[in-house]
């Protein structure tokens, strides 16, 4: 089936199912703009045909999908031509994968980051294996969890989705399923089962309630309750003095992850977080574009991507440099209404 996106993307129909492989795994299957483009229109028309019941989506390689193609995102801002259409076609499709109106199944077995997470994890079925690994490592970046983060992180437990917001750290699929990021875990050994089962039958309940395996949470209790502590405070600055009155090895630790981080994205980060507990869907899209929009015009997302994979020295030099230069004004401009260049739903 070709609904475009060249030799990036498969859409199959398989039994019941509309299928979509991404094709990328030399790039980790990063995200481009055809891919999101193709993908929208598969799922537009699997969902007014009467004999596609659900879909599935799957990937090919070590990772799902380890984010968008920022480079792409560099070289064009560099050019001084920003790629806010790519974000607005991704937004779009986040926010319509949240309302799909069928079984939409993420089967995840491997990395899944940034916008891989935008393409699955809003979806009414997140299935991962043991080979699984999530992360919204965008503030190392000078960016921010986008892609729905705002609507899907508020939501954990235990202030656990503001921990993973500001650090960035990677989790397995144990925590993925404890926190509710995942709503199933199955084994790797099993995905072709699972998989011809799913297409067959399209009963997807079903089928998972005979391959789901519990999978046991990595995060042992004493740590969640630091984390529960720490992140729960009111102010990005609560956290920070909560973290360094710890002075324990986990308050250490991560006091030196949030000092490696842009400051600008921790504080943005954290209003977005905040904010997006009392928001639909497609407000913390509307919202995640405004900043979004600013983000592209400023500083730090471009030095963030220079330094991780244009020159790879891991040393960026974030603009301004401390936590304690950025005041409640100017994280309000990154929130301020765009006039007529709010996104369209």
């Amino acid at each position: 089936m070709d609904f475009g996106g060249g030799d990036e993307i498969r859409f199959e129909r398989m039994g019941r199912a509309g299928v979509v492989t991404l094709t990328r795994p030399q790039a980790l299957n990063a995200l481009t703009h055809g891919m999101v483009k193709a993908l929208m229109r598969a799922l537009e028309a699997w969902e007014a045909d009467a004999a596609v019941e659900l879909v599935l989506v799957k990937a090919e390689g070590r990772a799902f999908c380890a984010g968008g193609d920022i480079l792409a995102v560099y070289e064009g801002g560099k050019a001084g031509r920003p790629p806010v259409e790519f974000f607005a076609d991704e937004y779009r499709l986040n926010a319509y994968i949240a309302r799909y109106r069928k079984p939409y199944v993420s089967l995840i077995d491997g990395i899944v980051m940034g916008g891989g997470v935008g393409i699955s994890f809003h979806g009414s079925h997140r299935v991962l294996t043991e080979n699984a690994l999530f992360a919204m490592p965008e503030v190392g970046i000078g960016f921010f969890p986008d892609v729905g983060g705002s609507h899907l992180l508020p939501d954990l437990g235990g202030s656990f989705g503001m921990y993973l917001a500001l650090t960035g750290e990677r989790i397995r699929y144990g925590d993925a399923l404890w926190s509710g990021l995942a709503t199933h875990t199955i084994k790797a050994a099993d995905q072709a089962g699972f998989v011809q089962q799913l297409t067959e039958t399209g009963e997807p309940d079903a089928v998972l309630r005979s391959y789901f395996i519990q999978a046991a949470r990595e995060t042992e209790r004493p740590l969640l309750g630091a984390i529960a502590y720490h992140f729960s405070k009111d102010t990005l600055a609560g956290v920070v003095a909560s973290l360094e009155a710890g002075k324990d090895e986990f308050a250490a630790k991560t006091l030196a992850t949030l000092a490696q981080r842009s400051p600008t994205s921790l504080n943005v980060a954290f209003r977005q977080i905040s904010a997006g507990l009392a928001l639909s869907m497609d407000d913390c899209m509307r919202m995640e574009f405004r900043i979004l929009v600013r983000m592209l015009e400023g500083h730090d997302f471009y030095e963030g991507i220079r330094a991780a994979i244009v020159d790879k020295d891991r040393q960026p030099k974030w603009r301004p440099a401390g936590l304690g230069s950025i005041g409640p004004a100017d994280v309000d401009g990154y929130f301020a209404p765009l006039g007529e260049r709010e996104l369209a739903l």
